[in-house]
């Protein structure tokens, strides 16, 4: 007369073999003798799906297996609409499985398991439904292809691998050739540079070199005609004559002669000697001003540099400081003289 049903379960009752009710958790009085009851587990349940074996779209042969997750919502209709629910829910599956996996192509049903797990929920829901059972979900566990397949897939990614390993050791020898054709140009042109600033500097320093020994000649012929002068006067000076004209330039050229026998036209630090002064052409001709720039260089030293520096300012502060006349003026001046004394 009195039936115990658990929390997580219902039962049908039925009398005289005619259903009465669902019995709920708790204590419910029955009729003795003539009542049965049938126990439905109200807890979600796993179904495990047998492996099934199916043909691609592609004609490749696989084989799957699955699991189905279930709940029974409605105990009436799970009693009155289907013998078994369990086992009818396992067997839809299976030939979901297979009717699924035959609309897929082999590399879908290895990619994309979560595209199969939706078709088969989706497949398995409206006729679950009429038994009362929801499907919570449906997960595919192994996709295999047949063994001629999986080695036709292993060459196929080996050969993959190769390929790229060979694409990426071409792309290697290929970069460090560049880089190695790239260090050599920047070395010649490095060299090539160097090269330049060295015959370029020879070429000044030879200019230079001419030009102040053609500066020293000069100076040397002006101190041989004041030299000559100096004779002249001496033999004026032993002639009879009490009278004498002296030029107008004969302290000038007395003091330069006193220069040039003492050693005064050297500067006390021994630098340079006088000389005349560059004119612009002349410099240009000789580069004086663009020394500094050719020395230095695109990556020039400081050192070099206030080398360079000191050493144009010698030449210039040498020539500025001349005060060397023309000889044709002082032969000039020496016929004056020698012409007045007469």
């Amino acid at each position: 007369m009195v039936e115990m049903v658990d929390a997580y379960n219902r039962e049908a009752l039925t009398v005289f073999g005619e259903y009465r009710e669902i019995l709920e958790p708790g204590i419910n009085f029955i009729p003795p003798f003539v009542s049965k009851t049938y126990t439905f587990d109200m807890r979600t349940q796993t179904i495990d799906v047998p492996r099934q074996e199916a043909i691609t779209r592609d004609n490749s042969p696989v084989t799957a297996d699955a699991v189905v997750y279930i709940r029974v919502m409605n105990a009436k209709k799970a009693f009155l609409e289907v013998h078994d629910y369990m086992r009818a829910v396992s067997n839809l599956a299976q030939t979901t499985l297979r009717a699924v996996l035959g609309d897929m192509e082999l590399d879908d049903t290895l990619n994309k398991r979560q595209e199969i797990n939706a078709k088969i929920r989706k497949e398995l829901d409206e006729p679950t439904d009429e038994w009362g059972i929801r499907v919570e979900s449906v997960e595919v566990r192994e996709v295999n292809p047949s063994m001629e397949v999986q080695q036709a897939m292993e060459q196929q990614t080996s050969a993959e691998r190769r390929r790229r390993a060979m694409i990426l050791e071409a792309q290697g020898e290929r970069r460090s050739a560049i880089e190695r054709a790239e260090g050599n140009k920047r070395s010649n042109i490095i060299r090539a540079e160097g090269e330049k600033r060295s015959l370029i500097l020879e070429a000044q320093g030879n200019a230079i070199s001419t030009v102040l020994r053609a500066k020293s000649a000069e100076s040397m012929g002006e101190r041989a005609v004041i030299d000559k002068g100096m004779e002249t006067l001496r033999e004026i000076g032993q002639n009879d004559s009490t009278t004498f004209v002296l030029p107008q330039e004969l302290s000038s050229t007395l003091g330069r002669y006193g220069k040039h026998l003492t050693g005064s036209d050297v500067r006390e630090d021994g630098e340079s000697l006088e000389s005349l002064v560059f004119d612009q052409e002349t410099r240009d001709l000789l580069g004086l001003d663009d020394i500094e720039t050719i020395v230095a260089g695109p990556n020039g030293g400081a050192a070099s540099e206030e080398s360079t520096k000191r050493e144009d300012r010698s030449i210039e502060q040498a020539v500025e400081d001349a005060s060397i006349k023309n000889a044709d003026e002082v032969i000039e001046e020496m016929d004056s003289v020698a012409g007045a004394n007469e």
